[in-house]
């Protein structure tokens, strides 16, 4: 249930983010308790009509599990009259910076399982009947291990300012936003958003996993890559990575929407691999295991020797 919250409840603002819609705070909340969230202030306040209140109805909406970031609330500035959402706090930040960081140490188990829970997100979000449209690795949300959980981490979806219903009323509202990356080719041809198109921002997450860092790093986002992601252009799959996520991965980023798998089967999928992972007789992820050991050890995996690749190291689609 979302609340209002007085501002003077608010306490200890520190910035810690600012992008092109707004500033992330981090803040200490004093209600019963003091509970460390976020703030999120939009820069033109003129969006409060538009991405405010469509993130706060997203919330509304689709935030009733665990791997999606949860808004408390909103709360109003009394001074400068901002709307400010107040949102759970991801002490340890995001994925693309936790890969960064921990590459190496990442076995394919946890890979499965950082997958596994953002498929519940974003298939939450989708039986919902909404579209995130703006899936990529910086709004995948780490919370650090709290001993009440059943799992060492949790990985939740945050960011829901694009969010829509599947089948919006405002289709002014369909303009191109997002990490060139992530977005799926029918997109950038005039298409609208679609479950579909999340799919495939979710297929480059699965991509971004294997190698740690984003897809196409090394290369120009402008028109070239915009041409190229049409032209049905991949990044090349990593050698350890198994065949079960190779098709899935495959599939997701297809460059016919219509191929791609639903949420539903993705998780579905993800679950039944994850349920295979603790059995020692599972020969394809210790081989992967294996082999991602190797090319850690020779340094041909990681972000470091990605990031430096040429671009030719791609593939197409239909490959």
């Amino acid at each position: 249930m979302l609340k209002w919250i007085p501002f003077s409840q608010i306490k200890d603002l520190k910035e810690i983010a600012r992008g092109g819609y707004g500033i992330i705070y981090q803040a200490n909340w004093k209600d019963e308790t003091v509970k460390t969230v976020a703030i999120k202030k939009f820069l033109n306040q003129k969006d409060f009509n538009g991405y405010f209140l469509n993130e706060l109805r997203s919330h509304f909406k689709c935030c009733n599990c665990g791997c999606i970031n949860r808004c408390y609330g909103i709360t109003k500035d009394p001074k400068s009259n901002d709307y400010m959402l107040v949102l759970q706090f991801a002490k340890g930040g995001n994925l693309h910076d936790f890969l960064k960081t921990n590459f190496s140490n990442i076995t394919w188990e946890e890979k499965v399982e950082i997958l596994y829970q953002i498929s519940i997100g974003l298939r939450n979000i989708h039986d919902k009947d909404f579209i995130h449209r703006d899936i990529h690795s910086g709004n995948i949300l780490y919370l650090e291990p709290n001993p009440q959980w059943k799992i060492n981490k949790r990985w939740q979806i945050g960011d829901l300012g694009l969010a829509q219903p599947a089948q919006p009323t405002n289709v002014s509202n369909n303009e191109i936003y997002g990490v060139m990356p992530y977005i799926a080719p029918e997109i950038f041809q005039g298409a609208d958003f679609s479950k579909a198109s999340d799919v495939y921002s979710m297929g480059m997450i699965m991509w971004e996993l294997t190698t740690g860092c984003k897809p196409f790093a090394n290369i120009g986002h402008n028109h070239v890559l915009t041409y190229s992601i049409i032209d049905g252009i991949r990044p090349e799959i990593t050698e350890d990575t198994p065949e079960c996520i190779v098709n899935l991965m495959k599939r997701c980023w297809d460059s016919d929407p219509n191929k791609r798998p639903s949420m539903n089967e993705i998780h579905k999928t993800l679950s039944e691999i994850h349920k295979t992972l603790s059995d020692v007789k599972n020969k394809e992820f210790n081989k992967a295991e294996q082999k991602r050991l190797e090319l850690i050890r020779l340094k041909r995996l990681g972000p470091e020797f990605t990031e430096k690749l040429i671009p030719k190291q791609f593939i197409r689609a239909d490959h």
